[in-house]
C-alpha cells in the first residue's frame, strides 16, 4: 500500500508527544497548533488507532498504543535524518540538522556569535542550540540527543572523543575595589580566608574546590550559585571572589560594575575548552565542518582575550 501520511506529520505528533501540549509543541516547530492539530488527526484516521486521550484541563496524554506508536515514530525520523547525513556525504556537502550543546558558563559569550557565523556559511544547516551543565552534556551525547558540545575537558570518559580548541588557566575574578584586585597573580593561600562566590555546577565546583583541597585548605563559601551572570555579578558588587577560566574581552558585570580578572598560581591545572563529540567510526561532513568552524572562530575573534589557542 502507499504510505498516505508524511515524516512532517510524525514530526508534529513526536514534538506534541514529548511536550505534551500542542501549544509547546507549534512554538517548538514553529507551526501553527491547527496545523499540527490537522496533521495528528490524519495520522490516527491513517493508522485507526488513538494516539491522545485530550483532557480540556490537561491538554494531551498518549494512549498506551500512542506511547509505543511515539517510540517507533521517533526511531523512523532519526532514521530519515540519518539517509540525510548518508547523502551530504555522498555529495560532499554539508547540511541538514546539527544539535549543538554547550556549557552553561561560557555559552553566552560564545554561542551566539559561533552559531550565527556557522549557518552563515553553511545555510543548508539547521542548528538547534541547548546550553546545559557538564553532567548533563555528557548524559545527552551519550543518548544521542545532542551531536556535539562545545565544553571544557571535564570528567571525560573513554566512549567520547574530544578536539581540543584552546586552553584557559584559572582566574580569580574580584570587585575593581577590593585589595587584591592590584596583583599580578594569586596563590590559594592568599584566597583562602576571602569570602567566596562558588559557581556551583556538577563537576565545574569539584574543579574549582580543587584549587583548594590539594592544598588541604578549606575555602570560605560564603555564597553559591548555579548562574555565572548572577555570578559575576554578585563578585562585582563585594560579596567575595568567584573563580572562572574566562577572562571574556568585556570585564563588565550583567550590572554593569568592572571586574579584575588575576591569574591564580598554583598547581590547579588549566581548563581545556573543545568539541566532545561521541566515538564514532563515521564523522558526517556536518559534524566535521562544525569543528573546523570552532577552530577558525576561536582563532579569529579572541573571545577570551589572549589566551592560548591549540594548534
Amino acid at each position: 500500500m502507499p504510505l498516505r501520511f508524511t515524516l512532517r506529520q510524525l514530526e508534529y505528533f513526536v514534538a506534541v508527544g514529548e511536550a505534551g501540549s500542542i501549544a509547546k509543541a507549534a512554538e517548538q516547530v514553529n507551526v501553527s497548533p491547527p496545523s499540527i492539530s490537522a496533521s495528528i488527526a490524519q495520522l490516527e484516521t491513517e493508522f485507526g488507532v488513538q494516539l491522545f486521550v485530550r483532557k480540556h484541563s490537561h491538554g494531551l496524554s498518549l494512549t498506551a498504543g500512542g506511547r509505543v506508536f511515539l517510540k517507533e515514530a521517533a526511531r523512523l525520523l532519526a532514521d530519515a535524518e540519518a539517509l540525510h547525513d548518508i547523502a551530504g556525504d555522498i555529495a560532499d556537502k554539508v547540511r541538514g540538522p546539527l544539535a549543538i550543546g554547550c556549557l552553561l558558563t561560557f555559552a553566552q559569550i560564545v554561542l551566539p556569535a559561533l552559531r550565527l557565523k556557522f549557518e552563515q556559511a553553511y545555510p543548508d544547516v539547521r542548528v538547534r542550540q541547548l546550553e546545559r551543565d557538564q553532567g548533563q552534556l555528557l548524559q545527552m551525547l551519550q543518548t544521542g540527543e545532542i551531536d556535539a558540545a562545545l565544553t571544557y575537558d571535564l570528567e571525560l570518559s573513554q566512549d567520547i572523543t574530544f578536539e581540543p580548541l584552546m586552553v584557559l588557566p584559572a582566574y580569580a575574578m574580584l570587585p575593581a575595589n577590593h585589595r587584591f584586585a592590584g596583583k599580578t597573580v594569586l596563590t590559594a593561600e592568599e584566597l583562602v580566608d576571602e569570602p567566596m562566590v562558588l559557581l556551583d555546577l556538577p563537576f565545574s565546583r569539584e574543579y574549582f574546590l580543587s584549587t583548594f583541597q590539594q592544598k588541604g585548605l578549606r575555602p570560605n563559601i560564603a555564597e553559591r550559585t548555579g548562574d555565572i551572570a548572577v555570578m559575576r555579578s554578585m563578585v562585582a558588587n563585594g560579596f567575595g571572589y568567584g573563580i572562572a577560566n574566562m577572562r571574556p574581552l568585556n570585564t563588565m558585570s550583567p550590572d554593569g560594575k568592572p571586574l579584575v580578572f588575576v591569574p591564580i598560581k598554583g598547581d590547579i591545572r588549566p581548563l581545556t575548552m573543545g568539541v566532545l563529540l561521541p566515538n564514532a567510526e563515521h564523522r558526517t561532513q556536518t559534524v566535521q565542518a562544525f569543528i573546523d568552524h570552532c577552530r577558525r572562530f576561536v582563532a579569529e575573534q579572541g573571545v577570551f582575550g589572549i589566551e592560548r589557542v591549540v594548534r
